[in-house]
């Protein structure tokens, strides 16, 4: 069964997408870019405030759900440049606390002033 995951306390979609998509124990996060629920605008300028800002978001994306970030089994990245990389990593690993979860990395033209963009796949027994 599907079941669409809306929260306030991440961005509005800015196109025809859901938040997140829950289906059985997967749930699906949308791609986020450092986009401030509150401002609805990119409010960090350097890779390491917009990551923190992204893993906020897509932390409230889970906890809407009932997940953590425990229970990411794979993250998507986008960066606008991979000589960010070195930065975004050093901010990303923050939020795990044990295993990382698997990932994909690569660079790629994002929305104007947003450097990097996250998509994660949770799922929870």
């Amino acid at each position: 069964m599907k079941k669409v995951i809306r929260t306030a306390n991440a961005p509005k979609p800015v196109g025809p997408y859901s938040q997140g998509i829950q289906v059985g124990k997967f749930l699906f996060v949308s791609g986020q870019v450092a986009i401030d629920p509150k401002e609805g605008k990119i409010v960090a300028n350097d890779i390491r405030g917009q990551t923190a800002r992204v893993m906020e978001n897509i932390k409230a994306m889970l906890q809407a759900a009932g997940y953590n970030f425990s229970d990411i089994i794979q993250s998507n990245v986008y960066l606008s440049s991979m000589k960010l990389l070195s930065e975004f990593n050093n901010e990303y690993a923050k939020y795990f606390r044990k295993e990382f979860p698997s990932r994909a990395t690569v660079g790629i033209e994002l929305m104007p002033n947003a450097l990097v963009e996250i998509a994660v796949v949770a799922y929870k027994e």
